[in-house]
């Protein structure tokens, strides 16, 4: 469902439009995962697998998913793991939320609460393919989860110990957003490069708040605790973007939105299932308090009075004659 409404009164089941024929697309995306049920061992069968798990929706839900929306990856070191230890994981998206829509002001908890019961029927369902069974665990990913994040930033804040919640004298709150998993070229200037740009990237997002910072580069990988499993993130194809918002409010308004929702290009059929989250390791203002410690340890020498004895005042003192009391060496300069 399109609509021209502004990011401040978005529904969960409307789309977005915003600059460089992107959008934003509601989904509901789960994270599964896959544990033998019996005694056998098997290799899991992911198609079916995956028939399996789509027919339960249709009959469950009315929900209807494409084979294409629901992936499922087994673990590479299968023989080393224990009985008890997950042989599979994997992602489903249900994209198609339009019968969830209403005029009500109350479409938000509506949504809300039969996201909830989706996950309560399907969490630790047994699924027995060819004579195997399997159990499946399920859960909302954090980076969909505005609440889940906005507890996790206030206890972060709060018990963090130190001076984690005041800066400056002023109570900490988050501004900034850390975006990954998008195509770069979508971001790029176009025929100029196939690198994002921060000018495009400035305008497409201009449409969710007031921006006081960004940066945009390659995303090479999750990080140092990344899974070996996971390739959802490909160096060289994608990129991480971070925003810094004109103040908090902006901040949550612009998070609540690209929660729950992919990215979409006009005329493309790709759909990119972002993760977003907020920036715990406030990249920006610590770039700024460097600035001010640099800014405060070099000496500022006013336009037209500098010379040479002025700038020989801060020059670390070097002394003629070592502790033997022996002439210092010289050497060319």
């Amino acid at each position: 469902m399109s609509n021209n409404r502004s990011s401040d009164s978005l529904l969960p089941t409307e789309t977005l439009e915003l600059d460089s024929g992107l959008s934003l697309v509601p989904r509901f995306k789960l994270n599964l995962t896959v544990h033998r049920a019996d005694a056998s061992v098997k290799p899991l069968d992911e198609w079916q697998l995956k028939r399996s798990l789509i027919e339960f929706l249709k009959s469950s839900f009315s929900v209807i998913v494409p084979e294409e929306d629901l992936h499922v990856r087994k673990f590479k070191d299968i023989n080393k793991r224990k009985r008890e230890d997950p042989v599979a994981r994997g992602k489903l998206f249900i994209r198609q939320l339009g019968f969830l829509s209403s005029s009500s002001d109350d479409q938000e908890k509506k949504v809300a609460e039969w996201k909830k019961s989706v996950v309560v029927k399907i969490d630790g369902i047994e699924l027995s393919l060819v004579g195997v069974k399997f159990r499946l665990t399920v859960e909302i990913p954090q980076s969909d989860d505005f609440e889940a994040m906005r507890k996790e930033w206030e206890e972060n804040f709060a018990f963090g110990g130190g001076d984690r919640g005041y800066y400056k004298g002023r109570k900490r709150e988050p501004d900034t957003i850390v975006l990954r998993g998008v195509p770069s070229r979508w971001f790029a200037e176009t025929r100029v490069s196939s690198k994002p740009s921060i000018l495009v990237t400035h305008t497409i997002f201009s449409a969710l708040g007031k921006i006081r910072n960004l940066d945009v580069g390659e995303d090479d990988g999750i990080g140092k605790d990344a899974d070996e499993d996971d390739e959802d993130i490909v160096p060289g194809l994608q990129c991480k973007i971070l925003v810094r918002f004109d103040n908090h409010n902006e901040f949550c308004k612009a998070l609540k939105v690209l929660c729950g929702r992919s990215l979409q290009k006009e005329g493309s059929r790709l759909k990119a299932d972002y993760e977003v989250n907020w920036d715990k390791d406030d990249v920006f203002r610590n770039t700024t308090s460097q600035s001010e410690v640099n800014n405060r340890s070099t000496p500022k020498v006013a336009a037209g009075n500098y010379n040479r004895s002025e700038a020989n005042r801060y020059q670390p003192y070097v002394p003629r004659y070592s502790q033997n009391n022996a002439r210092a060496k010289r050497f060319k300069e």
